[in-house]
């Protein structure tokens, strides 16, 4: 819990508002953590992770209590990145997530390794250089209805 606070610390939101995104190695991995999901729902989940994606899905009952008191949905996501996915792999669990936010207008700050680092070094144990990143947002897609919703349009479009 005091992880997840300090998060939320980091982003400048209250916990309980807080929308984090877990973010797995496989998809395999997720149905361990949320309810189960229709056939259909899997299969357009498949067709479109790794990739620039969060899927809501219903919580499961290994998500703990303090997530599932303010929201009963996680948001998912394995992204197309090598190096966030096999540190997953290496810890063996889902990590939490939040996108890092420019206090100003210049978006590219938030994309630069050593920038991130200068900003970030005396509040959290380690950033990792992976190269630039992408400003685009991620499609934000809701599932927990009988048919998934796109909340957010992002960098991709949903493939059906």
């Amino acid at each position: 819990r005091k992880a997840v606070e300090k998060l939320a610390q980091l982003r400048g939101i209250k916990l309980k508002d807080a929308d984090f995104s877990f973010i797995f190695g496989e998809l395999s991995e997720v149905a361990e953590y949320t309810k189960p999901i229709s056939n259909h729902i899997f299969k357009i989940i498949k067709r479109n992770l790794p990739g620039p994606f969060t899927f809501i899905l219903d919580a499961g009952n290994n998500i703990p209590n303090f997530f599932r008191k303010s929201k009963k949905t996680i948001g998912v996501r394995i992204p197309d990145n090598n190096i966030v996915r096999e540190i997953v792999r290496k810890l063996g669990f889902p990590i939490l997530a939040t996108s890092v936010h420019a206090d100003d207008e210049v978006r590219e700050y938030m994309t630069d390794p050593s920038l991130i680092h200068e900003k970030y070094i005396h509040s959290v144990e380690a950033v990792i250089d992976g190269g630039y990143g992408n400003i685009d947002a991620s499609t934000v897609v809701d599932c927990t209805g009988g048919e998934p919703e796109v909340i957010r349009s992002g960098v991709k479009d949903l493939e059906f």
